[in-house]
C-alpha cells in the first residue's frame, strides 16, 4: 500500500481503493475536469456549426485538436488545471484558460479563442459535466455490479429450487419454502429496483446565468439558443453531451433527476441490506457453509471461526452509503433563490456515496461466491420440525368442515416438540376420506413447500 493509501482520510482511497479503480476515474476531481473539457469543447464545435459569422466552421484538424484535449485527457493535464487554479481561485475559468492555453500554435483556433466558454455560466459546464459522471458510472460500474448480483441469486434460485428450508417468521419455525425460492424473492426485487435506476432521465441544462439565455440574445437575438442548447445538450457524444435536456432552471440545474437517482440507489441499497442479514443468518444456523481461503484468518484467538465478514461489510457500506444518499436527494433540489453555493462541495461527494455502494456490491458479490449450501444442516432443521405440518392438516380439516380445526392442532403443537407420531394419531383419528387421509400421512416437513420450487425455477 502506497504512503498516500495509507494517509487516506476515505478508506475508498486507502484500504479499499483497488477495489474502486474502475470508479474513481469516473468519479474523482480529475474525472469531473475531464467531462468539464468535453462540454466546453462540445460547446465550442458546436457554435462553430451554428452560421455564425464571426466564427466559421472549424476545419478538419482543427476540430481534432480539440476532440484530442477530451480523448487523450489525463493526470498531467487534470494538474496543470490545478495549477491554473492557484490563480483564479475558480476551477472553472481555470479550465476555460487550459482550453485556450492548448489553442496556442493553432492560427485557426486562436482567432476564435474567445468562443470557449462564450455566453456560459460556470454552472452550465458544471451541471452537464456531472450528469456525464453520473452517466457513466451509472452504466459502466453501477448496474454492471448489480447485475452480476442478481445473475448470481438467479442462478442460486435455479440451483436450489428443490432444496426444502425451513422458514422462520417471526424467528420461529414456519412452513417450509426452497433455498431457492428464497433466493428468488431477492432476484426479482433486485431486478425492480435495478430497472428504476436504469430508468432515471439524466438531465442538462445550458441556458446562462440564471436560465433566461440573457447574455446569448445580447450577442446574437435573431438566433434560437434554446434549441441550439438542446441539440449540443441531446445530440449523441462525441458531437453532443447524449443527455436529457432540462429546459427550465434558475442558474443551477434543480437536480430533481438526481434525488430520483440516488433515491433508487438508496432503495436498492435496502434490499441489499435485507439480503446481507438473512444470508448471515443462514450462515449462523448453518445452512450455508463458507468456502477457506488459504491463509485467512478468521478471529486473532478462537482458530475454528470462517466469519461472515462480506456480508458485514457490505452491511455496513450500504448503511454509509444510504446515509450519503439520502442527504444528497434531500438537500440537492433545494437552493436559495437563484442559486447559492451549498450543493457545489455535496455533489463533490457523490463519488463517496457511490463509491460505498459498488464496494458493498463486489463484497455482497464475494461472499455469495464463497457459500456452499449444507444440505445436512437444512434437512436436520426440518426433521426437528414436525409442526409446521399443522397448517395443511387443519386447513384440510377446514374443507371438510371440521369444526375447532384451528383450536385442535393448536392444542396439539403450540410450545411443544412435535413428531411425527404426534401429528399421526391426530390424522387417523380424524373422519374424512381415505384419499385425503393418505394424503396428509405422506406429508413431511421436506416435502410441504408449496409451489416453490417452480416460483424459483421462474424467476
Amino acid at each position: 500500500m502506497s504512503q498516500f493509501a495509507l494517509n487516506a482520510l476515505s478508506p475508498l482511497d486507502g484500504r479499499y481503493a483497488a477495489k474502486l479503480e474502475d470508479l474513481r476515474p469516473l468519479m474523482s476531481e480529475q474525472g469531473y475536469m475531464h467531462r468539464r473539457v468535453q462540454v466546453e469543447v462540445a460547446w465550442f464545435l458546436a457554435l462553430s456549426d451554428a452560421g455564425l459569422a464571426q466564427f466559421p466552421p472549424l476545419s478538419g484538424p482543427a476540430r481534432a485538436q480539440l476532440q484530442a484535449l477530451v480523448d487523450q485527457f489525463g493526470p498531467a493535464d487534470a494538474q496543470a488545471i490545478k495549477e491554473i487554479e492557484k490563480t483564479t481561485n475558480h476551477d472553472v475559468k481555470a479550465v476555460e484558460y487550459w482550453i485556450k492555453s492548448r489553442l496556442q500554435g493553432s492560427q485557426e483556433l486562436q482567432a476564435v479563442a474567445e468562443f470557449v466558454h462564450f455566453a456560459c455560466t460556470s454552472e452550465d459546464i458544471n451541471n452537464t459535466s456531472h450528469a456525464l459522471q453520473l452517466k457513466s458510472s451509472r452504466e459502466q460500474v453501477l448496474l454492471p455490479a448489480i447485475d452480476q448480483i442478481v445473475a448470481t441469486l438467479r442462478a442460486m434460485a435455479h440451483q436450489y429450487a428443490d432444496v426444502a428450508m425451513l422458514s422462520r417468521t417471526h424467528g420461529q419455525t414456519a412452513s417450509p419454502t426452497t433455498v431457492g425460492k428464497e433466493m428468488a424473492n431477492v432476484t426479482a426485487r433486485l431486478q425492480a429496483a435495478r430497472e428504476k435506476i436504469a430508468a432515471v432521465r439524466i438531465l442538462g441544462k445550458m441556458n446562462g446565468a440564471v436560465g433566461n439565455y440573457n447574455a446569448h440574445l445580447s450577442a446574437w437575438p435573431d438566433v434560437d439558443w434554446e434549441a441550439f442548447s438542446r441539440r449540443v445538450v441531446e445530440s449523441p457524444e462525441p458531437q453532443g453531451l447524449g443527455l436529457h435536456f432540462q429546459p427550465y432552471s434558475t442558474q443551477i440545474e434543480p437536480h430533481d433527476y438526481m434525488a430520483e437517482l440516488f433515491d433508487a440507489v438508496a432503495r436498492t441499497n435496502t434490499i441489499l441490506i435485507d439480503l446481507a442479514r438473512d444470508i448471515w443468518g443462514y450462515v449462523s444456523l448453518g445452512y450455508f457453509k463458507q468456502r477457506l481461503k488459504a491463509g485467512e484468518i478468521g478471529s486473532s484467538t478462537m482458530p475454528h471461526k470462517v466469519n461472515p465478514i462480506d456480508f458485514e461489510n457490505a452491511e455496513g457500506n450500504l448503511g454509509l452509503s444510504n446515509a450519503m444518499l439520502r442527504h444528497l436527494a434531500d438537500k440537492l433540489p433545494i437552493s436559495r433563490w437563484q442559486r447559492d453555493l451549498t450543493d457545489s462541495t455535496v455533489l463533490r461527494n457523490m463519488g463517496v456515496a457511490l463509491g460505498y455502494s459498488v464496494l458493498a456490491y463486489r463484497s455482497l458479490s464475494v461472499g455469495l461466491g464463497k457459500l456452499e449450501l449444507n444440505h445436512e444442516a437444512l434437512a436436520a432443521d426440518l426433521e426437528q420440525a414436525w409442526e409446521v405440518l399443522a397448517e395443511p392438516i387443519q386447513t384440510v380439516m377446514r374443507r371438510h368442515g371440521m369444526a375447532g380445526a384451528y383450536e385442535k392442532l393448536k392444542e396439539v403443537t403450540r410450545g411443544r416438540r412435535v413428531n411425527a407420531a404426534d401429528l399421526h394419531r391426530l390424522i387417523e383419528s380424524l373422519d374424512m376420506a381415505p384419499a385425503d387421509k393418505q394424503r396428509l400421512l405422506a406429508l413431511t416437513p421436506q416435502g410441504y413447500t408449496g409451489k416453490a420450487a417452480e416460483l424459483a425455477r421462474r424467476v
